[in-house]
Protein backbone atom coordinates (compact mmCIF):
# COMPACT_ATOMS: atom_id res chain seq x y z
CA UNK A 1 0.00 0.00 0.00
CA UNK A 2 1.39 3.42 -0.97
CA UNK A 3 2.01 6.27 1.47
CA UNK A 4 -0.63 8.21 -0.40
CA UNK A 5 -3.18 5.52 0.29
CA UNK A 6 -2.16 5.44 3.95
CA UNK A 7 -2.71 9.16 4.31
CA UNK A 8 -6.30 9.02 3.09
CA UNK A 9 -8.82 9.45 5.94
CA UNK A 10 -12.49 8.68 6.07
CA UNK A 11 -14.25 12.09 6.00
CA UNK A 12 -17.05 10.79 8.24
CA UNK A 13 -14.56 9.53 10.83
CA UNK A 14 -12.63 12.80 10.75
CA UNK A 15 -15.82 14.83 11.12
CA UNK A 16 -16.99 12.69 14.03
CA UNK A 17 -13.62 13.04 15.76
CA UNK A 18 -13.60 16.80 15.33
CA UNK A 19 -17.18 17.03 16.60
CA UNK A 20 -16.32 15.00 19.69
CA UNK A 21 -13.24 17.10 20.40
CA UNK A 22 -15.29 20.28 19.99
CA UNK A 23 -17.86 19.09 22.52
CA UNK A 24 -15.16 18.17 25.02
CA UNK A 25 -13.54 21.59 24.60
CA UNK A 26 -16.91 23.29 25.16
CA UNK A 27 -17.42 21.30 28.37
CA UNK A 28 -14.01 22.33 29.72
CA UNK A 29 -14.75 25.96 28.89
CA UNK A 30 -18.04 25.78 30.82
CA UNK A 31 -16.22 24.25 33.81
CA UNK A 32 -13.45 26.88 33.77
CA UNK A 33 -15.88 29.77 33.36
CA UNK A 34 -18.10 28.36 36.12
CA UNK A 35 -15.12 28.03 38.45
CA UNK A 36 -13.99 31.59 37.72
CA UNK A 37 -17.50 32.92 38.33
CA UNK A 38 -17.47 31.03 41.64
CA UNK A 39 -14.35 32.92 42.69
CA UNK A 40 -15.93 36.24 41.68
CA UNK A 41 -19.12 35.33 43.56
CA UNK A 42 -17.12 34.63 46.70
CA UNK A 43 -15.29 37.92 46.42
CA UNK A 44 -18.55 39.84 45.85
CA UNK A 45 -19.89 38.27 49.07
CA UNK A 46 -16.82 39.45 50.99
CA UNK A 47 -15.53 35.94 51.60
CA UNK A 48 -11.83 35.52 52.29
CA UNK A 49 -9.56 34.93 49.32
CA UNK A 50 -9.08 31.32 50.41
CA UNK A 51 -12.84 30.75 50.68
CA UNK A 52 -13.48 32.47 47.34
CA UNK A 53 -10.87 30.34 45.61
CA UNK A 54 -12.29 27.16 47.11
CA UNK A 55 -15.82 28.14 46.10
CA UNK A 56 -14.55 28.34 42.53
CA UNK A 57 -12.91 24.91 42.84
CA UNK A 58 -16.09 23.43 44.28
CA UNK A 59 -18.36 24.86 41.57
CA UNK A 60 -15.91 23.77 38.88
CA UNK A 61 -15.90 20.24 40.31
CA UNK A 62 -19.69 20.08 40.38
CA UNK A 63 -19.92 21.33 36.80
CA UNK A 64 -17.33 18.70 35.90
CA UNK A 65 -19.54 16.01 37.43
CA UNK A 66 -22.50 17.30 35.42
CA UNK A 67 -20.83 17.64 32.01
CA UNK A 68 -18.07 15.01 32.47
CA UNK A 69 -15.49 15.80 29.77
CA UNK A 70 -13.58 13.03 31.59
CA UNK A 71 -15.04 10.43 33.99
CA UNK A 72 -16.52 11.80 37.22
CA UNK A 73 -13.98 10.00 39.38
CA UNK A 74 -11.15 11.76 37.54
CA UNK A 75 -12.95 15.10 38.01
CA UNK A 76 -13.06 14.54 41.77
CA UNK A 77 -9.33 13.70 41.88
CA UNK A 78 -8.64 16.83 39.85
CA UNK A 79 -10.61 18.87 42.39
CA UNK A 80 -8.53 17.37 45.20
CA UNK A 81 -5.32 18.16 43.34
CA UNK A 82 -6.24 21.81 42.68
CA UNK A 83 -7.30 22.24 46.32
CA UNK A 84 -3.82 21.12 47.35
CA UNK A 85 -1.82 22.94 44.67
CA UNK A 86 -3.65 26.20 45.40
CA UNK A 87 -2.53 25.95 49.03
CA UNK A 88 -6.03 25.71 50.50
CA UNK A 89 -5.35 22.34 52.15
CA UNK A 90 -2.23 20.22 52.67
CA UNK A 91 -2.31 16.90 50.87
CA UNK A 92 -3.05 14.87 54.04
CA UNK A 93 -6.20 16.92 54.68
CA UNK A 94 -7.20 16.96 51.02
CA UNK A 95 -7.20 13.15 51.13
CA UNK A 96 -8.88 12.96 54.54
CA UNK A 97 -12.23 12.06 53.00
CA UNK A 98 -10.91 8.60 52.19
CA UNK A 99 -10.39 7.86 55.87
CA UNK A 100 -13.98 8.69 56.73
CA UNK A 101 -15.88 5.60 57.99
CA UNK A 102 -18.88 6.56 55.84
CA UNK A 103 -16.82 6.14 52.67
CA UNK A 104 -15.75 2.66 53.78
CA UNK A 105 -19.34 1.81 54.63
CA UNK A 106 -20.43 2.65 51.09
CA UNK A 107 -17.54 0.68 49.59
CA UNK A 108 -18.17 -2.41 51.72
CA UNK A 109 -21.93 -2.37 51.13
CA UNK A 110 -21.42 -2.05 47.37
CA UNK A 111 -19.10 -5.06 47.41
CA UNK A 112 -22.02 -7.20 48.57
CA UNK A 113 -23.41 -6.93 45.05
CA UNK A 114 -20.38 -8.88 43.84
CA UNK A 115 -21.29 -11.76 46.14
CA UNK A 116 -24.93 -11.65 45.04
CA UNK A 117 -23.97 -11.83 41.38
CA UNK A 118 -21.13 -14.36 41.77
CA UNK A 119 -23.17 -16.83 43.82
CA UNK A 120 -26.28 -16.11 41.66
CA UNK A 121 -28.32 -15.71 44.85
CA UNK A 122 -29.88 -12.50 43.50
CA UNK A 123 -30.88 -14.25 40.26
CA UNK A 124 -32.35 -17.23 42.15
CA UNK A 125 -34.33 -14.88 44.38
CA UNK A 126 -35.77 -13.06 41.38
CA UNK A 127 -36.69 -16.29 39.60
CA UNK A 128 -38.55 -17.54 42.67
CA UNK A 129 -40.58 -14.32 42.78
CA UNK A 130 -41.42 -14.80 39.07
CA UNK A 131 -42.35 -18.44 39.66
CA UNK A 132 -44.88 -17.36 42.28
CA UNK A 133 -46.24 -14.07 40.87
CA UNK A 134 -45.29 -14.04 37.20
CA UNK A 135 -48.46 -15.38 35.53
CA UNK A 136 -49.39 -11.87 34.40
CA UNK A 137 -47.37 -8.94 33.11
CA UNK A 138 -48.31 -6.97 36.20
CA UNK A 139 -47.18 -9.80 38.48
CA UNK A 140 -43.98 -10.13 36.47
CA UNK A 141 -43.10 -6.47 37.02
CA UNK A 142 -43.94 -6.69 40.72
CA UNK A 143 -41.76 -9.80 41.05
CA UNK A 144 -38.70 -8.04 39.69
CA UNK A 145 -39.46 -4.88 41.68
CA UNK A 146 -39.63 -6.97 44.85
CA UNK A 147 -36.21 -8.39 44.05
CA UNK A 148 -34.85 -4.85 43.78
CA UNK A 149 -36.43 -3.96 47.13
CA UNK A 150 -34.93 -6.97 48.93
CA UNK A 151 -31.47 -6.26 47.50
CA UNK A 152 -31.83 -2.53 48.22
CA UNK A 153 -32.14 -3.29 51.93
CA UNK A 154 -28.38 -3.94 52.01
CA UNK A 155 -26.79 -3.05 48.64
CA UNK A 156 -26.56 0.72 47.96
CA UNK A 157 -25.39 0.30 44.37
CA UNK A 158 -28.63 0.49 42.39
CA UNK A 159 -26.58 0.14 39.22
CA UNK A 160 -25.31 -3.26 40.41
CA UNK A 161 -28.77 -4.37 41.52
CA UNK A 162 -30.47 -3.43 38.28
CA UNK A 163 -27.69 -3.99 35.79
CA UNK A 164 -26.23 -7.15 37.33
CA UNK A 165 -29.35 -8.98 38.53
CA UNK A 166 -32.67 -7.60 37.29
CA UNK A 167 -32.02 -6.33 33.75
CA UNK A 168 -30.70 -9.62 32.30
CA UNK A 169 -33.78 -11.49 33.55
CA UNK A 170 -36.21 -8.82 32.32
CA UNK A 171 -34.51 -8.68 28.94
CA UNK A 172 -34.67 -12.47 28.62
CA UNK A 173 -38.40 -12.45 29.39
CA UNK A 174 -39.05 -9.78 26.76
CA UNK A 175 -37.25 -11.86 24.17
CA UNK A 176 -39.21 -14.94 25.25
CA UNK A 177 -42.44 -13.06 24.43
CA UNK A 178 -41.02 -11.71 21.18
CA UNK A 179 -41.05 -8.14 22.50
CA UNK A 180 -38.19 -6.18 20.97
CA UNK A 181 -37.44 -2.48 20.42
CA UNK A 182 -39.60 -1.12 17.64
CA UNK A 183 -42.96 -2.47 16.52
CA UNK A 184 -43.22 -5.14 19.23
CA UNK A 185 -41.94 -2.97 22.10
CA UNK A 186 -45.39 -2.47 23.60
CA UNK A 187 -46.00 -6.20 23.93
CA UNK A 188 -44.04 -6.30 27.16
CA UNK A 189 -40.76 -4.37 27.12
CA UNK A 190 -42.07 -0.78 27.20
CA UNK A 191 -44.23 -1.40 30.24
CA UNK A 192 -41.76 -3.63 32.05
CA UNK A 193 -38.66 -1.45 31.77
CA UNK A 194 -40.60 1.71 32.63
CA UNK A 195 -42.04 0.03 35.71
CA UNK A 196 -38.68 -1.36 36.82
CA UNK A 197 -36.92 1.99 36.55
CA UNK A 198 -39.53 3.88 38.56
CA UNK A 199 -39.77 1.05 41.07
CA UNK A 200 -36.02 1.38 41.61
CA UNK A 201 -36.40 5.13 42.23
CA UNK A 202 -38.91 4.29 44.97
CA UNK A 203 -36.60 1.63 46.41
CA UNK A 204 -33.85 4.27 46.53
CA UNK A 205 -36.13 6.41 48.71
CA UNK A 206 -37.17 3.51 50.96
CA UNK A 207 -33.82 2.51 52.49
CA UNK A 208 -30.77 4.26 53.86
CA UNK A 209 -28.95 1.83 51.56
CA UNK A 210 -31.32 2.45 48.63
CA UNK A 211 -28.57 4.27 46.75
CA UNK A 212 -25.13 5.47 47.64
CA UNK A 213 -25.70 9.18 48.31
CA UNK A 214 -28.30 8.41 51.02
CA UNK A 215 -25.44 7.57 53.36
CA UNK A 216 -23.84 10.91 52.46
CA UNK A 217 -27.16 12.62 53.26
CA UNK A 218 -27.31 10.92 56.66
CA UNK A 219 -23.80 12.12 57.49
CA UNK A 220 -24.53 15.72 56.45
CA UNK A 221 -27.75 15.67 58.46
CA UNK A 222 -26.00 14.58 61.64
CA UNK A 223 -22.86 16.64 61.17
CA UNK A 224 -24.46 19.95 60.22
CA UNK A 225 -27.99 19.82 61.67
CA UNK A 226 -27.75 17.31 64.51
CA UNK A 227 -30.53 15.21 62.99
CA UNK A 228 -29.66 11.53 63.14
CA UNK A 229 -31.18 9.28 60.50
CA UNK A 230 -30.71 5.62 61.37
CA UNK A 231 -31.19 2.62 59.09
CA UNK A 232 -34.39 1.53 60.84
CA UNK A 233 -35.57 5.12 61.32
CA UNK A 234 -35.32 5.85 57.58
CA UNK A 235 -37.11 2.61 56.65
CA UNK A 236 -39.99 3.04 59.11
CA UNK A 237 -40.56 6.67 58.06
CA UNK A 238 -40.43 5.83 54.35
CA UNK A 239 -42.17 2.48 53.98
CA UNK A 240 -45.82 3.61 54.01
CA UNK A 241 -45.58 6.50 51.49
CA UNK A 242 -43.18 4.38 49.42
CA UNK A 243 -45.69 1.56 49.12
CA UNK A 244 -48.50 3.99 48.30
CA UNK A 245 -46.33 5.59 45.59
CA UNK A 246 -45.44 2.19 44.14
CA UNK A 247 -49.00 0.86 44.10
CA UNK A 248 -50.47 4.03 42.57
CA UNK A 249 -47.70 4.35 39.98
CA UNK A 250 -47.99 0.70 38.95
CA UNK A 251 -51.78 0.88 38.58
CA UNK A 252 -51.67 4.18 36.67
CA UNK A 253 -48.91 2.93 34.36
CA UNK A 254 -50.88 -0.26 33.69
CA UNK A 255 -54.00 1.79 32.99
CA UNK A 256 -52.55 4.48 30.72
CA UNK A 257 -49.43 2.78 29.28
CA UNK A 258 -50.46 -0.87 29.23
CA UNK A 259 -48.63 -3.79 27.65
CA UNK A 260 -50.45 -5.57 24.83
CA UNK A 261 -49.47 -8.88 26.42
CA UNK A 262 -51.25 -8.94 29.79
CA UNK A 263 -50.95 -12.65 30.55
CA UNK A 264 -47.58 -14.34 30.84
CA UNK A 265 -48.34 -17.97 31.67
CA UNK A 266 -44.98 -18.97 30.30
CA UNK A 267 -43.04 -16.78 32.74
CA UNK A 268 -43.32 -19.17 35.71
CA UNK A 269 -42.25 -21.98 33.37
CA UNK A 270 -39.32 -19.84 32.23
CA UNK A 271 -38.39 -19.29 35.87
CA UNK A 272 -38.65 -22.98 36.68
CA UNK A 273 -36.48 -23.88 33.70
CA UNK A 274 -33.84 -21.35 34.70
CA UNK A 275 -33.91 -22.57 38.31
CA UNK A 276 -33.47 -26.14 37.08
CA UNK A 277 -30.44 -25.06 35.06
CA UNK A 278 -28.99 -23.43 38.16
CA UNK A 279 -29.39 -26.64 40.14
CA UNK A 280 -29.93 -26.91 43.90
CA UNK A 281 -28.99 -24.04 46.21
CA UNK A 282 -25.22 -24.14 46.70
CA UNK A 283 -23.42 -23.93 50.01
CA UNK A 284 -21.99 -20.55 49.00
CA UNK A 285 -25.49 -19.24 48.29
CA UNK A 286 -26.54 -20.27 51.79
CA UNK A 287 -23.47 -18.48 53.16
CA UNK A 288 -24.25 -15.37 51.10
CA UNK A 289 -27.86 -15.36 52.32
CA UNK A 290 -26.73 -15.79 55.93
CA UNK A 291 -24.33 -12.84 55.68
CA UNK A 292 -27.00 -10.77 53.92
CA UNK A 293 -29.47 -11.37 56.75
CA UNK A 294 -26.79 -10.85 59.40
CA UNK A 295 -25.90 -7.42 58.00
CA UNK A 296 -29.54 -6.33 57.75
CA UNK A 297 -30.31 -7.44 61.31
CA UNK A 298 -27.19 -5.82 62.76
CA UNK A 299 -27.96 -2.55 60.99
CA UNK A 300 -31.47 -2.58 62.42
CA UNK A 301 -30.23 -3.22 65.97
CA UNK A 302 -27.30 -0.81 66.33
CA UNK A 303 -28.90 0.62 69.48
CA UNK A 304 -28.41 -2.78 71.14
CA UNK A 305 -24.91 -3.86 70.11
CA UNK A 306 -23.47 -0.34 69.48
CA UNK A 307 -21.38 -1.41 66.48
CA UNK A 308 -21.24 1.26 63.80
CA UNK A 309 -22.76 0.65 60.39
CA UNK A 310 -19.26 0.67 58.90
CA UNK A 311 -17.97 -1.97 61.32
CA UNK A 312 -20.93 -4.20 60.48
CA UNK A 313 -20.36 -3.78 56.72
CA UNK A 314 -16.65 -4.59 56.94
CA UNK A 315 -17.51 -7.56 59.16
CA UNK A 316 -19.76 -8.89 56.40
CA UNK A 317 -17.08 -8.53 53.74
CA UNK A 318 -14.51 -10.27 55.96
CA UNK A 319 -16.90 -13.19 56.55
CA UNK A 320 -17.40 -13.51 52.78
CA UNK A 321 -13.61 -13.53 52.30
CA UNK A 322 -12.98 -16.04 55.10
CA UNK A 323 -15.64 -18.42 53.76
CA UNK A 324 -14.31 -18.07 50.17
CA UNK A 325 -17.61 -16.72 48.89
CA UNK A 326 -15.48 -13.84 47.61
CA UNK A 327 -11.76 -13.83 46.97
CA UNK A 328 -9.43 -10.86 46.81
CA UNK A 329 -9.62 -10.71 43.02
CA UNK A 330 -13.40 -10.21 43.35
CA UNK A 331 -12.77 -7.29 45.69
CA UNK A 332 -10.19 -5.57 43.51
CA UNK A 333 -12.09 -6.14 40.26
CA UNK A 334 -15.39 -4.65 41.47
CA UNK A 335 -14.96 -1.46 39.47
CA UNK A 336 -18.30 0.23 40.33
CA UNK A 337 -17.60 -0.03 44.07
CA UNK A 338 -14.16 1.54 43.74
CA UNK A 339 -15.56 4.23 41.44
CA UNK A 340 -18.02 5.15 44.19
CA UNK A 341 -15.20 5.10 46.75
CA UNK A 342 -13.23 7.69 44.73
CA UNK A 343 -16.33 9.87 44.34
CA UNK A 344 -17.24 9.77 47.99
CA UNK A 345 -13.84 10.35 49.51
CA UNK A 346 -13.37 13.48 47.44
CA UNK A 347 -16.90 14.78 47.88
CA UNK A 348 -16.74 14.28 51.64
CA UNK A 349 -13.62 16.43 51.77
CA UNK A 350 -15.12 19.12 49.54
CA UNK A 351 -18.32 19.30 51.60
CA UNK A 352 -16.41 19.46 54.89
CA UNK A 353 -14.15 22.21 53.58
CA UNK A 354 -17.17 24.29 52.51
CA UNK A 355 -18.34 24.11 56.11
CA UNK A 356 -14.92 24.71 57.68
CA UNK A 357 -14.28 27.82 55.56
CA UNK A 358 -17.67 29.27 56.55
CA UNK A 359 -19.05 29.27 53.00
CA UNK A 360 -22.19 27.32 53.89
CA UNK A 361 -22.96 29.53 56.87
CA UNK A 362 -22.47 32.67 54.78
CA UNK A 363 -24.78 31.34 52.09
CA UNK A 364 -27.44 30.55 54.70
CA UNK A 365 -27.34 34.05 56.16
CA UNK A 366 -27.55 35.65 52.71
CA UNK A 367 -30.29 33.37 51.44
CA UNK A 368 -32.38 33.51 54.61
CA UNK A 369 -33.46 37.00 53.64
CA UNK A 370 -35.24 35.54 50.59
CA UNK A 371 -37.70 33.73 52.83
CA UNK A 372 -37.76 36.27 55.64
CA UNK A 373 -41.28 37.22 56.66
CA UNK A 374 -42.80 34.24 54.84
CA UNK A 375 -44.38 31.32 56.72
CA UNK A 376 -41.91 28.44 56.84
CA UNK A 377 -44.41 26.21 55.02
CA UNK A 378 -44.23 28.45 51.94
CA UNK A 379 -40.47 28.80 52.08
CA UNK A 380 -39.94 25.06 52.48
CA UNK A 381 -42.34 24.25 49.65
CA UNK A 382 -40.63 26.61 47.21
CA UNK A 383 -37.16 25.34 48.11
CA UNK A 384 -38.22 21.68 47.81
CA UNK A 385 -39.75 22.25 44.36
CA UNK A 386 -36.64 24.04 43.10
CA UNK A 387 -34.44 21.32 44.58
CA UNK A 388 -36.54 18.53 43.03
CA UNK A 389 -36.80 19.88 39.49
CA UNK A 390 -33.18 21.04 39.42
CA UNK A 391 -32.40 17.37 38.80
CA UNK A 392 -33.16 17.93 35.14
CA UNK A 393 -29.64 19.34 35.07
CA UNK A 394 -27.92 16.44 36.86
CA UNK A 395 -26.86 13.02 35.61
CA UNK A 396 -26.06 11.82 39.11
CA UNK A 397 -27.90 11.81 42.41
CA UNK A 398 -24.56 12.13 44.18
CA UNK A 399 -23.62 15.26 42.24
CA UNK A 400 -27.05 16.74 42.98
CA UNK A 401 -26.70 16.04 46.71
CA UNK A 402 -23.13 17.34 46.85
CA UNK A 403 -24.06 20.58 45.12
CA UNK A 404 -27.43 21.42 46.65
CA UNK A 405 -28.37 19.40 49.73
CA UNK A 406 -26.51 21.36 52.42
CA UNK A 407 -27.16 24.89 51.05
CA UNK A 408 -30.88 24.30 50.46
CA UNK A 409 -31.33 22.55 53.77
CA UNK A 410 -29.55 25.39 55.54
CA UNK A 411 -31.84 28.00 54.00
CA UNK A 412 -34.95 25.95 54.77
CA UNK A 413 -33.92 25.54 58.37
CA UNK A 414 -33.21 29.27 58.64
CA UNK A 415 -36.81 29.93 57.61
CA UNK A 416 -37.97 28.22 60.80
CA UNK A 417 -38.96 24.87 59.28
CA UNK A 418 -38.82 21.91 61.73
CA UNK A 419 -35.42 20.23 61.55
CA UNK A 420 -36.44 16.57 61.16
CA UNK A 421 -39.20 17.28 58.63
CA UNK A 422 -36.89 19.47 56.58
CA UNK A 423 -34.04 16.96 56.60
CA UNK A 424 -36.20 13.98 55.72
CA UNK A 425 -38.15 15.68 52.93
CA UNK A 426 -34.92 16.81 51.28
CA UNK A 427 -33.49 13.31 51.79
CA UNK A 428 -36.49 11.67 50.11
CA UNK A 429 -36.67 14.23 47.30
CA UNK A 430 -32.95 13.60 46.69
CA UNK A 431 -34.04 10.16 45.47
CA UNK A 432 -37.46 10.67 43.92
CA UNK A 433 -36.16 13.41 41.61
CA UNK A 434 -34.43 10.68 39.59
CA UNK A 435 -37.83 9.83 38.08
CA UNK A 436 -37.65 12.87 35.79
CA UNK A 437 -35.20 11.77 33.09
CA UNK A 438 -33.60 8.75 31.47
CA UNK A 439 -30.24 9.70 33.02
CA UNK A 440 -31.48 10.59 36.52
CA UNK A 441 -29.63 7.73 38.21
CA UNK A 442 -27.43 4.83 37.09
CA UNK A 443 -30.19 2.34 36.11
CA UNK A 444 -31.68 4.99 33.79
CA UNK A 445 -29.19 4.47 30.95
CA UNK A 446 -29.45 0.70 31.52
CA UNK A 447 -33.22 0.46 31.15
CA UNK A 448 -33.63 3.31 28.65
CA UNK A 449 -30.71 1.94 26.65
CA UNK A 450 -32.69 -1.24 25.99
CA UNK A 451 -34.53 0.85 23.38
CA UNK A 452 -38.14 0.08 24.30
CA UNK A 453 -39.22 3.61 25.23
CA UNK A 454 -38.64 6.87 23.35
CA UNK A 455 -37.00 9.77 25.17
CA UNK A 456 -40.10 11.97 24.84
CA UNK A 457 -42.31 9.25 26.29
CA UNK A 458 -39.82 8.57 29.10
CA UNK A 459 -39.69 12.26 30.06
CA UNK A 460 -43.48 12.63 29.86
CA UNK A 461 -44.01 9.67 32.19
CA UNK A 462 -41.23 11.00 34.42
CA UNK A 463 -42.85 14.41 34.84
CA UNK A 464 -46.29 12.96 35.58
CA UNK A 465 -44.71 10.53 38.04
CA UNK A 466 -42.98 13.43 39.79
CA UNK A 467 -46.39 15.01 40.44
CA UNK A 468 -47.64 11.73 41.87
CA UNK A 469 -44.65 11.50 44.23
CA UNK A 470 -45.03 15.10 45.38
CA UNK A 471 -48.69 14.58 46.22
CA UNK A 472 -48.19 11.24 47.99
CA UNK A 473 -45.22 12.25 50.11
CA UNK A 474 -46.72 15.59 51.18
CA UNK A 475 -50.07 14.01 52.14
CA UNK A 476 -49.68 10.35 53.06
CA UNK A 477 -46.14 11.02 54.23
CA UNK A 478 -47.12 13.85 56.54
CA UNK A 479 -49.97 11.84 58.05
CA UNK A 480 -47.70 8.83 58.59
CA UNK A 481 -44.97 10.94 60.23
CA UNK A 482 -47.59 12.54 62.45
CA UNK A 483 -48.64 9.06 63.60
CA UNK A 484 -44.99 8.19 64.26
CA UNK A 485 -44.60 11.36 66.33
CA UNK A 486 -41.92 12.80 64.05
CA UNK A 487 -43.79 16.05 63.44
Amino acid sequence: MSSKQLSVRDPKTTSLFRGTQSKITEKWLIILIGGYLGVLLGQSQNLTQTASTFLGIFLGTILGLIFQPIPGQAIVLLGILITTVSGILPIEKALSGYSDPIVWLVLSACLFSRGMIKTQLGKRMSLHFIRILGKSTLGLGISLAMTDMVLGSVIPSNGARCGGVIFPIANGLCEAYDSKPGETAKKLGSFLFTLLYHADVIVCATFLTGQASNILIAKFSKQLFDVEITYSGWFIAAIVPSMVSFVLFTLLLYRFYPPTVTKTPGAPTFAKTELKKMGPVSFKEYLMLSVFLMIAILWMTTAIHHMSYTTVAILGICVLLLTKVLDWVDITSEKPAWDIFIWYGGLMMLASTLQNLGITQHFAKSAASSVAGQPWEIGLTVLLLIYFYAHYGFASLTAHVAAMFVPFLTVAKASGAPAWLTVFLFAIFSNLCACLTHFGTTPGPIYFGAGYVSQSQWWKIGFLTSLLHLVVWTTVGLVWWKILGKI
